[in-house]
C-alpha cells in the first residue's frame, strides 16, 4: 500500500487525466438525481405568523409552539379542509411550528401544492387560535374560573344594591341623603377599580387574544429538496465517490516504483536505468474490441497515477545510457556471450528500451570477437499473469528489463521463478524511465548497421513450467 500523502497535486491528475471519465460519472449522477426526484413530488411550504400579546417567557413560547401541532389542533384543522382521504395523521407530518422573536409563532404547512399549502396554514392557525381561547377561556375549565367568575357576580350584585340604596335613599338636599349619596357612589367607584386592576393582573386576560397576523402567502417555489436540488447531490455525490474511489485505489496500489524495491523482488542487482521518449500510447495495453474501444472512450486505458516524466536531453544524451549500460554487461559479466532479455508483456515503455537496447549492443562488436565487445541480445516478451520463459539454450543468463511503477512484487516473483524453470539465472535488471523530449532536437535516428537483426523478439505464453 502506497504511504504517499495526498497533495492537491494528485487531485489535479485525476481530473486532467479523467476528465472523460469524471464528466460520463457526473452525468449518470444527474440522471439519478433526476430519477429520485421523481420519485418524490414537489412539496410546497406556507407559512401563518400568530401574534401572542402580552409577557412571555420563552418556554412559555415553546410551549404555544408545541400546542399549535398538538393532535387536537391538527384532527380540528384535517376536519375544517375536508380534504379526501387526508387525515389528522397524515397532517401531522406535513406541519411544524416555531417561535421567533417578538412573541410570534409561525405555523408552516407542506402541501403538493402552493393553493393547498396555503390553505393548510391559514386553517392551522385558525384552529390553534380557538384553541388556545378555549384553554384561556372561562366555559373550559368550570373549577379555574369559579373564583373570579363568583366575584364578578358579587360585583356586579354589588352594583345594584348600590343602586337600590341610592334610589330608597332621602332625595332632599340634607346633609345626611347628599354624604349617603357620595359614599355610595365612591364604593361604586371602588369596585369598578378594583374588577379593572383584578382584569390586567389575570394571566388569562393578559395572555389572551391571540391574533392572526394575515393570510398565509401562496408560495411560488418549491420547497426543499428542490429538482435541481436533487440533480446537484446526485452530480456532486458521484463526482466525490470516483475522485475517493481514485484515491483509494492509488493508495492501495502495490506496485513498485523504486529501484530497490524491484531488485529485491527480482532477487538481482541493477544494471542501470535508460530513458525512453514518452508516447501517448506508452502506457495503454493493446488490443482491439469493444471492451478496448470503451476504455480508450472513457480514458482509463491510461495511467493516471504516474508522474510526469522529466524533460530529457538530446537523442545523444539518451543514447550514452543505452551504452553505459552494456558498457556495464561487458564489465560485470565478462564471460557472458548471449543474454536473453526478459520484457513483461504489456509494458510497452521497456519493450522500446529492450529494442533500443539491442540495436545499441549491436552496434558494437559481439563479444565473440578477438576485442570482447557487447553480449549478444535476445528479446522475449513473457505474460505476467502465467510467466515461461524459453529453456536455456546457448544464452548465459537473463536480463529484465521493464519500467517502475508497473508491477508488483509478486508478478515480478513469477518472472523470476519463470527464469529460474527455465534455467536463467537473472543476471541484472534494467529499468526504463519516460522522459519528455525537447521541442527542438537534433538527435538523430540510430545507423543503418544498428537495426536490431540480432534481436530474435519472440512472445511466451502459457502456464508456469
Amino acid at each position: 500500500m502506497s504511504e504517499d500523502p495526498i497533495r492537491l497535486v494528485t487531485i489535479g491528475r485525476i481530473l486532467r487525466r479523467r476528465w472523460r471519465l469524471l464528466t460520463i460519472l457526473v452525468l449518470v449522477g444527474a440522471l439519478v438525481g433526476y430519477g429520485t426526484s421523481l420519485l418524490f413530488p414537489p412539496r410546497y411550504t406556507a407559512s401563518a405568523s400568530v401574534l401572542l400579546p402580552g409577557q412571555w417567557e420563552e418556554r412559555e413560547l415553546l410551549t404555544q409552539a408545541e400546542i399549535a401541532t398538538s393532535s387536537e389542533v391538527v384532527d380540528r384543522a384535517a376536519a375544517g379542509l375536508r380534504w379526501s382521504g387526508v387525515g389528522g395523521g397524515e397532517l401531522r407530518d406535513r406541519v411544524s411550528a416555531k417561535a421567533s422573536e417578538g412573541n410570534i409563532i409561525k405555523i408552516l404547512g407542506t402541501a403538493n401544492t402552493p393553493q393547498h399549502a396555503q390553505q393548510l396554514s391559514d386553517r392551522m392557525a385558525k384552529e390553534f387560535v380557538a384553541f388556545a381561547a378555549r384553554i384561556a377561556g372561562s366555559g373550559t375549565n368550570p373549577e379555574t374560573a369559579t373564583g373570579p367568575e363568583a366575584l364578578r357576580k358579587k360585583v356586579a350584585e354589588t352594583n345594584r344594591r348600590i343602586t337600590e340604596l341610592a334610589s330608597a335613599a332621602d332625595p332632599g338636599q340634607s346633609v345626611e341623603s347628599v354624604a349617603a349619596r357620595t359614599s355610595l357612589e365612591k364604593l361604586r367607584t371602588s369596585l369598578e377599580e378594583a374588577m379593572q386592576r383584578l382584569e390586567q393582573a389575570d394571566p388569562a386576560t393578559d395572555k389572551g387574544g391571540m391574533v392572526v397576523m394575515g393570510p398565509a402567502v401562496r408560495p411560488t417555489g418549491e420547497a426543499a429538496p428542490t429538482r435541481t436540488q436533487f440533480i446537484a447531490g446526485g452530480a456532486l455525490l458521484f463526482f466525490l465517490f470516483a475522485v475517493i474511489g481514485h484515491l483509494a485505489a492509488a493508495r492501495s496500489n502495490r506496485r513498485l516504483r523504486t529501484e530497490p524495491e524491484i531488485a529485491a523482488a527480482l532477487g538481482s542487482t541493477l544494471i542501470g536505468t535508460v530513458e525512453v521518449p514518452g508516447e501517448r500510447r506508452a502506457h495503454r495495453p493493446e488490443g482491439g474490441g469493444p471492451r478496448a474501444w470503451i476504455r480508450r472512450l472513457l480514458g482509463v486505458d491510461t495511467r493516471w497515477d504516474m508522474p510526469n516524466p522529466p524533460m530529457s536531453g538530446d537523442e545523444a544524451g539518451r543514447r550514452i545510457r543505452y551504452r553505459r549500460v552494456c558498457a556495464r554487461l561487458r564489465t560485470q559479466l565478462p564471460t557472458a556471450r548471449r543474454l536473453l532479455v526478459v520484457v513483461p508483456d504489456g509494458d510497452e515503455i521497456a519493450r522500446r528500451a529492450a529494442e533500443q537496447l539491442v540495436a545499441e549492443a549491436g552496434s558494437e562488436p559481439s563479444a565473440s570477437s578477438s576485442n570482447g565487445g557487447y553480449p549478444v541480445l535476445r528479446v522475449v516478451e513473457v505474460s505476467v499473469s502465467r510467466p515461461v520463459v524459453p529453456d536455456r539454450e546457448t544464452e548465459s543468463g537473463a536480463l529484465v528489463v521493464l519500467s517502475a511503477g508497473s508491477w508488483t512484487a509478486g508478478e515480478l516473483a513469477d518472472i523470476a521463478g519463470a527464469c529460474a524453470d527455465g534455467r536463467h539465472e537473472v543476471l541484472g535488471i534494467v529499468v526504463a524511465d519516460t522522459v519528455r523530449t525537447r521541442p527542438t532536437r537534433s538527435a538523430g535516428l540510430p545507423p543503418d548497421n544498428a537495426a536490431p537483426a540480432l534481436a530474435v523478439q519472440g512472445h511466451a505464453t502459457g502456464g508456469s513450467a
